[in-house]
């Protein structure tokens, strides 16, 4: 099965792809990071997260699944000044890379547009060196908790579920992670892992500016990113999509507002 990108690369979305960092974001790999180390950067978007681990380690290779994705990270990059990245176009599910080449292999929020999450870690595993990492990191959309009560983010949350299950992903791949690298482990080809360590944390957005800022990129994301071109294909009318956006301002709108977004997060230590 081919992966198709629930989000795409609308600016809505990056707005809040480049939000990211290695503290807010990969917080559990970092104290296992050291100036020694290679680091290969699955699906790394525009790059923000890539360049905050660069400066902890020896070297990173980005890696995206295609030139337009990859030219966003090599953007983030020279902005920053950071010149200890490669660039690389590649599919997660097929590295072309050679066995035990990497030190870490980090994954953000990728596992769950995969049509095979556990093909991509065995493929994680089978690129890292004996005593490496592999480090993985996705929400659990079901998850989501926000306050006040808004119905129409309800529907939200269902639409984004039909879609992106279309699209032959798991937009639940938090609570899949453990089970999954246990499966990636088990299998032979990639010979075993010392441990699987599995951990949870979360985003919360509860101030006024932060509740403006992902409520107006999600209402952004519902009438104008791929999400909400991928609803219209499969026959979602403009009216419902806009009711979706209204949702989100109204949620964003609201004193006391609150939302959490739980993760799922796995390392692998391999030996």
């Amino acid at each position: 099965m081919s992966n198709r990108y629930t989000h795409g690369h609308h600016e809505s979305v990056l707005r809040s792809h480049r939000r990211r960092t290695a503290e807010n974001s990969a917080g559990y790999l970092v104290p296992h990071l050291s100036g020694d180390q290679d680091l290969l950067d699955v699906g790394c978007g525009p790059g923000t997260i890539t360049v905050d681990l660069a400066a902890r380690v020896r070297r990173v290779t980005a890696l995206e699944v295609s030139e337009p994705a990859l030219q966003l990270a090599r953007e983030t990059a020279t902005a920053a000044g950071v010149a200890n990245i490669d660039f690389a176009i590649g599919d997660a599910q097929h590295l072309d890379l050679p066995d035990a080449c990497f030190d870490v292999v980090h994954a953000h929020q990728v596992l769950q547009h995969l049509a095979d999450p556990v093909a991509a870690l065995r493929e994680m595993i089978r690129v890292t060196r004996p005593g490496g990492l592999v480090a993985v990191r996705d929400a659990d959309y079901h998850g989501f908790i926000w306050y006040p009560a808004v119905p129409g983010l309800d529907r939200w949350l269902e639409l984004y579920q039909e879609v992106a299950r279309a699209n032959h992903a798991e937009p639940d791949a938090g609570r899949h992670l453990y089970a999954w690298a246990l499966a990636a482990v088990g299998d032979a080809s990639t010979g075993s892992a010392a441990e699987v360590i599995p951990s949870a944390s979360a985003w919360c957005f509860a101030t006024e500016a932060d509740r403006s800022w992902w409520s107006e990129s999600w209402a952004a994301r519902a009438t104008e990113s791929d999400f909400a071109e991928q609803a219209r294909e499969a026959g979602h009318p403009d009216t419902e999509l806009a009711a979706i956006a209204a949702a989100w301002r109204e949620w964003g709108a609201s004193p006391g507002g609150w939302l959490l977004i739980p993760h799922g997060e796995v390392l692998i230590r391999t030996q």
